[in-house]
């Protein structure tokens, strides 16, 4: 990783605290994280007070249809950086901690969707719900719980996995 500038640094909290806390969930907000170096591919929701990697956003990388809800946090540095990929028409639920350690890459697989509150650190596979802390698998995705997508579809298309 390249060395920051001061001023740079400086600008990319002020843009983050921007888009914490701005309207525009499909709008601003990914846009002002654009600014900051995140990786963003098409449309995308953040939700309100989501915090994404403020030392290394270049380590951020979230593909089209991803939906973020409300005081997620993507931490991808623990002694240096590693790197978090949320792969295309994953949901992430409210309150979701996903953590990488220097060096790391966590994926969240295309698809799939992460219970509110979980703590993730390992990859989760695609067409996968997990839950907890730390988050396990709980059932197979067949409906992505998109923008586009009814949550009423999306719970009638969870298959549960066998304990």
């Amino acid at each position: 990783m390249q060395n920051k500038t001061l001023l740079r640094g400086l600008v990319n909290r002020v843009l983050h605290l921007a888009a914490r806390f701005s309207p525009g969930t499909i709008t601003l907000r990914p846009f002002l994280h654009r600014m900051r170096g995140v990786k963003i591919s098409g449309r995308v929701f953040i939700g309100e007070e989501v915090y994404i990697e403020n030392e290394y956003p270049e380590c951020i990388e979230i593909q089209e249809d991803v939906v973020i809800a409300l005081r997620v946090t993507l931490v991808a540095h623990l002694r240096g950086p590693g790197k978090i990929i949320i792969r295309s028409k994953a949901w992430i639920g409210s309150g979701c901690i996903i953590a990488a350690a220097g060096g790391q890459t966590v994926t969240i697989g295309e698809g799939a969707a992460l219970a509110a509150g979980s703590v993730v650190t390992r990859d989760v596979p695609p067409y996968t719900l997990v839950g907890g802390v730390p988050a396990k698998p709980i059932a197979r995705v067949t409906v992505p719980l998109t923008l586009d997508t009814s949550y009423t579809d999306f719970k009638n298309g969870l298959i549960p996995l066998k304990a």
